[in-house]
């Protein structure tokens, strides 16, 4: 476990180039692996959790082949035929979209394979994916308490269904459609809002027949074609970023080459409605299909706003260091509809409360909310990322933003960060000596 700390800072003004994708990221590699064929991959995420899918599909003996720091070929054999048996647990690490995809891919298989992960990936729920695939006909099953390690024993054929999903979860949509692929006629997922859309727009890119209308998805089962993408610069990343550019008049940051898919940029919407500029400058779709935009946020004095709804949901993986952007805003911001972020890497509603108020906030919860009253002048603070990339690095932003003179904010478990951002503490001295 590895300390950082972050000082005050008086300007910020630059350019930051985040990395890939890491949600598209997971989803190509997966599709490489079932496409008939060779794909290539490019500005692929280097975090831990798409080295983890990587590893994974390799333990299942698909052919992945990578070029340091950021590209990918894989050689698959087609839906339903690219995977094996592997010989031993497949670790997924930190990753409850490597556990929860692949469990949707391997239901569609002959293979038999035990998912496994650390110890806060076995906290997380699975029976949100369990229970689907056992309807499809595969034979899943997870630990007493709905938790990881999940046997997966697949179907070559399994059947259609249409399956009414009771939280708003992209993985767990996602799960279903890569099992969909294999099913005997068209798949529908229903879910209570829109999450976010990467592997619809995918598995379209790949040829398969994708019909979507609002929260209701259907795939048509098929063979999927390989493909050459390269993978935009990743919103959840710059988002840390473009929240430290909107906290103060006179801020900005520039990051170009981001995906800007519209389940994905409720944090924009968010720090609109909070004051701040936010500009877009649209570039061509990443494989014709994901669009991506260079962004430039532009700081200003803030007020607080309500994220609820759909809001929430679309900038669900966001909302840490939004919760810290809204120390810095004049009246009260509400988070709400997000019991979801209980079901986190940790519980984020009360990682939030507790750290937030170590740094001098204001705030309270309930069970699925949050309410923050700003401005407040942070006090530098001992935080703890309790093993969670989002708090590493949304506490690292509320460390720049200390008053001058407040002394350096000290994170432990700061390596966190590597689980979505491996080069998040250098981006970040570089934009503050910029």
């Amino acid at each position: 476990m590895t300390t950082e700390r972050v000082s005050p800072v008086s300007r910020v003004d630059g350019e930051v180039m985040v990395p890939g994708d890491k949600s598209i990221s997971h989803r190509a590699l997966l599709l490489g692996a079932l496409a008939r064929g060779r794909t290539y991959i490019g500005n692929a995420s280097p975090a831990a959790d798409v080295l983890s899918t990587a590893a994974c599909l390799r333990a299942c003996g698909v052919w992945v082949r990578d070029f340091p720091p950021a590209r990918y070929a894989l050689d698959g054999a087609g839906v339903g035929v690219s995977l094996r048996s592997p010989e031993a647990v497949l670790d997924c690490g930190n990753s409850g979209t490597t556990m929860r995809l692949l469990a949707g891919v391997l239901a569609g298989t002959e293979c038999v394979a035990i998912l496994d992960g650390d110890a806060s990936l076995r906290r997380r729920p699975m029976r949100r994916v369990v229970d689907p695939l056992r309807a499809m006909g595969a034979a899943i099953d997870a630990s007493p308490e709905g938790t990881a390690p999940l046997r997966v024993q697949g179907r070559r054929t399994l059947q259609s269904v249409t399956w009414q999903s009771p939280v708003p979860s992209a993985q767990v949509k996602s799960a279903i459609l890569l099992a969909g692929l294999s099913a005997d006629g068209p798949t529908t997922v229903i879910e209570p809002a829109m999450t976010r859309d990467h592997t619809e727009r995918l598995l379209a890119m790949c040829g398969v027949t994708v019909e979507s209308h609002g929260p209701q998805v259907t795939i048509h089962p098929g063979q999927l074609e390989p493909f050459g993408l390269r993978v935009p610069g990743d919103l959840s990343s710059a988002a840390f970023f473009l929240a430290l550019a909107a906290s103060r008049p006179g801020w900005r940051v520039r990051c170009p080459g981001v995906g800007v898919n519209p389940g994905r940029t409720g944090i924009l919407d968010v720090l609109e409605a909070m004051g701040a500029a936010v500009g877009l400058d649209g570039g061509d779709p990443a494989g014709g299909v994901e669009p991506v935009a260079d962004i430039e946020v532009c700081g200003a004095q803030l007020h607080g706003v309500t994220i609820a709804g759909s809001l929430t949901v679309r900038c669900i993986d966001e909302l840490p260091v939004i919760a810290v952007l809204a120390s810095q805003a004049h009246g009260v911001t509400e988070i709400r509809d997000a019991g979801e972020l209980r079901n986190k890497e940790t519980d984020r509603i009360a990682m939030l409360e507790t750290g937030l108020r170590l740094l001098g906030v204001p705030c309270e919860s309930t069970a699925d909310a949050l309410t923050i009253t700003g401005p407040v002048p942070l006090r530098a603070a001992r935080l703890d990322a309790a093993g969670d990339h989002r708090f590493a690095m949304a506490w690292a932003i509320a460390g720049a933003l200390v008053p001058a003179g407040g002394g350096a904010t000290v994170i432990d478990g700061a390596d966190a960060a590597a689980v979505s951002y491996p080069g998040f503490f250098s981006d970040l001295a570089s934009l503050l000596r910029s």
